[in-house]
């Protein structure tokens, strides 16, 4: 596929080509002959495609049915722009097209307009058949705005008896009227349609979009063309009305909507009576459906970019659906704010601004923003939850808002949780609250708890974390409580043109907003309930894995204690949020950290004698050539060695040679034993040893920290001799290979250090873990808390000790698993899952990083630990108050990430079938109202109702084949059209 850039390379070769046929259209034909009769061809239409030529009696009847194209004049030099009522163009309204036989003549519809028009002074313009036609006053015409333009019409009506008003004649041609009595004025719907829509995607206010339209009408003098700015916005007004009630059925009905009947919510959570059938509340539910499934799930949230400045006269100003759709009915929300009392609560958490936010030109403001509740799962807004603030976010604002989406389609949920930034104080006396107002109920029986969205639970104090973030909250899934934010991306891009509005007509624009964001919601429902069961299998496949490699390793008492803690958390967690603090670690004060030092790299290891090897049998000889081994990658690592640099001092190099000189002569005792359990003497010098010397074990460097005593390491320089005995290869098994010793039949000895080599990997990881783990408690304890630059230096001294410790062990890891792997018959069952146990590992693995140091930290939530914390659970938590701490916490979050992953599993299924019920139920709807149509003799109104059934019927049967191939037939449940 060629790339962008490659088309516009082709682009410009083609340019010449492609601007001189450009210019060619400017002409007519060389015959320039009419189109259809092949007279003289006059007119050309940019309307019709390929810009017929037409003469001008095929002009005005091919346009009977294309009145609002534009066309041009052939002038003998030029195109000129004219209209189609020069050609004599008039639309009949009724009887087909066609003029009616009741009308006289055309003066008859004569009349003084009704509707006010501007004053445009002609006199400020130069005369000239340049200028386009849109009035003349020799001839009456109605002026129609369409998507092409302005254009002026003979607009000839129905007299007969019984005809319909004029305005009722305009609708029923496709023709919104801008006044009723005498129109002058009317708009398409094509171009109310258009610009709604552009409203919508675009955020283009009505200025703008009819601006557009005078300059399509004349690029020239687009000021000549008659202004229905004002027109255009009082018509979209009434347009917005006709669409919201045509869509939600009420034109079906006799029934005036009630509170939140113009408005579309989320298909895939839980409604009773819509989606979810009410018999089938909790209490009827199967012993294995989890209490958790039936649970309204809101988010709350605040705009301050939704400002409205005070109408010039809100006396006069006129409601068309005052808390039919999004936003709240405006008598009884002023009758709540009138009574609720502002309760100022001083906060014991950060200091969060949200309650009382304020605007320095607030005095010009009738709103400062707008704020309201839309389900966490999905982001649909709650119809009739949407409220404005007067003067900040204030608390009662809210309590209206949360009380009327609890209330909303929730008959039989008794369980609800809630989300919003500053729930630590909303929700400490919002029981109180709700029970003092006469304005403010929530269903009986039913359980709110609160939570906090993980990215602004970061902004709280710590212990907000546990208590609220919604990785703690049982039946959440994976939720993150912070999807409100980007639903305020689409209502920001007309927030500017709506500040300036009419109360109500900046309420109608805000729920037409609302309406279209929960709409696409719904017709892409089905795709991202596809995306996100594949993520949370995947997860749940994941996160199981990581559970159980460390449930495994734990003491089965410490499992019971840990499970019971959480149990009761749990049930405590709404009285008492405190007790939701056992997923924080607990010690106040983490273990004094001891004097570390690098295990005396220089003068170590002397606690395995190496004189009496003679003595010893093949173990001892074995287990002495790996702690030489050990040896030799302390001498490598030590900074005695590091620091020698290009210019190594005397001693210096005397400090080095003295280690050397000792780790040679336990070599030498080393080797001198050799020949009695290999066969044959060693010297580890001699080019033909039976060592392979072929193995390099990669160099790599695993300490978080770089080390700034040597900044231009040059390991060629320092060699002042070839004695570097921590480079020799001893003649373990290991290093001789599978194939000599086969050979030498020393294969029960490589079996031996095999064995050795595991409970070495095994120290060298159990020393990491709990290095790593007083790494943490370093950095919990005292570097983020350091008051002084001593402090802190003592502190990052510490850091490297212990990073010393860690880059040994894990080097002495990288070896044993090396020898392993070169020491092992792979035809063994054993030996495979031996090499299976032990992974690669890698630097990344060895940070002390938010995991290891605090579990709760910002990006953490699905972070799990390395494998190898896994290994040995039991001998790290023996005696040691801080890593028993650290694997109680991380098993505590580690089973809660487990089973927020197996939560997301069993609740996407549940949505799915929701959503194809939601949209049966919506079909139901509408063949209801087909047959009441039908009965009625309203065709209109049953073909209408037609075609919505069928469109709900696609959907829920698109919805239903796309979950069946998602989910597997073994984990499918009934997920049907239900007829």
């Amino acid at each position: 596929m060629q790339s962008q850039n490659e088309y516009l390379r082709q682009w410009k070769r083609k340019f010449k080509d492609y601007i001189n046929l450009l210019m060619v259209r400017e002409s007519p034909p060389l015959d320039r002959l009419c189109e259809v009769c092949k007279k003289d061809g006059v007119y050309k239409c940019h309307g019709c495609f390929n810009e017929p030529l037409f003469c001008t009696e095929c002009c005005r009847t091919q346009h009977q049915r294309h009145p609002f194209h534009r066309i041009s004049q052939w002038t003998g030099s030029f195109f000129q722009e004219t209209s189609l009522m020069k050609v004599g163009l008039h639309i009949h309204l009724a009887h087909d097209g066609t003029p009616c036989p009741s009308s006289t003549e055309y003066s008859s519809d004569l009349f003084e307009w009704s509707d006010t028009d501007e004053h445009i002074d002609h006199n400020d313009y130069p005369e000239g058949t340049s200028i386009p036609l849109v009035a003349d006053s020799d001839h009456p015409a109605t002026t129609i705005v369409d998507k092409s333009g302005v254009h002026s019409l003979s607009i000839w009506y129905c007299h007969c008896p019984g005809a319909l008003d004029r305005d009722m004649q305009l609708f029923q041609a496709g023709l919104f009227p801008a006044s009723f009595t005498r129109p002058k004025t009317a708009f398409t719907f094509s171009v109310l349609d258009d610009f709604l829509l552009d409203n919508l995607e675009c955020g283009t206010s009505a200025m703008n979009y009819y601006s557009k339209i005078r300059r399509l009408t004349s690029s020239i003098f687009p000021l000549m063309v008659p202004d229905r700015y004002r027109e255009l916005m009082r018509t979209a007004r009434q347009w917005r009305q006709c669409k919201l009630y045509k869509w939600h059925g009420f034109a079906h009905k006799n029934d005036e909507p009630k509170t939140g009947d113009l408005a579309l919510f989320c298909p895939a959570c839980p409604q009773p009576g819509i989606n979810l059938d009410r018999s089938t509340g909790t209490a009827t539910q199967p012993d294995d459906t989890p209490s958790w499934l039936f649970t309204r799930t809101l988010v709350m949230d605040g705009n301050f970019k939704a400002e409205h400045l005070h109408p010039v006269n809100p006396s006069d100003e006129v409601s068309l659906m005052d808390g039919l759709a999004f936003m709240v009915g405006d008598e009884r929300y002023k009758s709540h704010l009138a009574v609720a009392q502002d309760r100022v609560q001083k906060s014991d958490c950060n200091n969060h601004h949200a309650v009382n936010q304020a605007n320095a030109s607030r005095q010009k403001l009738e709103a400062m923003g707008i704020g309201g509740c839309a389900c966490a799962w999905h982001g649909c807004f709650v119809p009739h939850s949407m409220v404005d603030f007067q003067k900040g976010e204030r608390q009662m604002n809210m309590d209206y808002a949360l009380s009327q989406a609890l209330n909303y389609n929730t008959d039989g949920i008794s369980r609800a949780i809630m989300f919003y930034d500053i729930n630590c104080q909303y929700n400490k006396f919002l029981k109180d609250r709700i029970a003092s107002s006469m304005y403010l109920s929530i269903p009986i029986g039913m359980d709110i708890i609160p939570g906090i969205g993980l990215w602004h639970v970061h902004g709280h104090q710590d212990s907000c974390y546990v208590r609220y973030a919604s990785n703690f909250i049982h039946g959440t899934g994976r939720i993150d409580g912070e999807i409100m934010e980007t639903l305020w991306a689409s209502l920001n891009i007309i927030s500017p043109s709506a500040r300036g509005m009419g109360t109500p007509h900046r309420k109608e624009v805000l729920d037409y907003q609302m309406n279209d964001s929960n709409f696409m919601k719904m017709i892409r429902i089905t795709k991202f309930l596809c995306r996100k069961f594949k993520e949370a299998a995947q997860g749940a496949a994941e996160s199981a894995l990581s559970f159980q490699n460390l449930n495994e390793t734990v003491q089965p008492a410490m499992v019971i204690l840990w499970e019971a803690e959480e149990a009761l958390a749990q049930a405590n967690r709404l009285e008492d949020p405190t007790a939701m603090d056992i997923y924080e670690v607990q010690l106040e004060k983490g273990k004094k950290q001891q004097e570390l030092r690098l295990l005396e790299a220089q003068n170590r290891p002397d606690h395995l004698a190496t004189n009496s090897l003679s003595r010893r049998g093949a173990a001892t000889w074995l287990a002495t050539g790996l702690s030489i081994e050990e040896s030799q990658i302390s001498l490598s690592l030590s900074r005695d060695v590091k620091r020698l640099g290009r210019h190594p001092t005397d001693i210096q190099l005397l400090t080095v040679a003295r280690l050397r000189d000792k780790l040679q002569n336990r070599i030498t005792s080393f080797l001198e034993m050799a020949h009695t359990y290999l066969g044959f003497a060693v010297d580890g010098n001699e080019p033909d040893s039976p060592v392979d010397r072929v193995h390099n074990l990669p160099d790599e460097d695993y300490s978080d920290l770089n080390d700034d005593h040597n900044p231009d390491p040059d390991p060629e320089t320092h060699h002042g001799s070839i004695f570097q005995p921590e480079l020799t290869l001893l003649p373990l098994p290991s290093n001789l290979g599978i194939v000599k010793c086969n050979e030498l039949g020393l294969t029960d000895l490589m079996k031996e250090e095999t064995a050795l080599r595991e409970g070495q990997a095994n120290d060298a990881l159990h020393a990491i873990r709990v290095h790593l783990g007083d790494k943490a408690v370093i950095f919990r304890n005292t570097i983020w808390s350091a008051k002084s630059q001593a402090s802190s230096t003592r502190a990052w001294t510490q850091v490297r000790l212990v990073e010393m410790v860690v880059n040994l062990n894990a080097r002495i890891y990288s070896k044993c698993r090396w020898a392993v792997q070169h020491s092992t018959d792979v035809s063994s069952a054993r030996s495979l899952n031996c090499i299976k146990s032990y992974l690669p590992l890698k630097k990344e693995h060895l940070k002390a990083n938010a995991a290891v140091a605090d579990p709760n930290a910002r990006g953490q939530r699905d972070t799990t630990l390395a494998w190898f914390w896994s290994i040995n659970v039991q001998g790290d938590t023996s005696g040691n108050d801080w890593m028993t701490e650290f694997y109680r916490v991380n098993w505590l979050q580690t089973k809660a990430l487990c089973d927020h992953w197996n939560e997301e599993v069993i609740l996407v299924k549940h949505e799915m079938q929701w959503s194809v019920n939601f949209f049966t139920y919506k079909a139901k709807q509408w063949l209801s109202l087909i047959d009441n149509a039908t009965s009625t003799g309203l065709t209109g109104h049953a073909c209408y109702a037609v075609r919505q059934c069928h469109i709900y019927q696609q959907l829920a049967a698109h919805a239903a084949e796309s979950f069946q191939k998602v989910i597997p037939v073994s984990q499918l449940e009934v997920l049907v059209v239900r007829s």
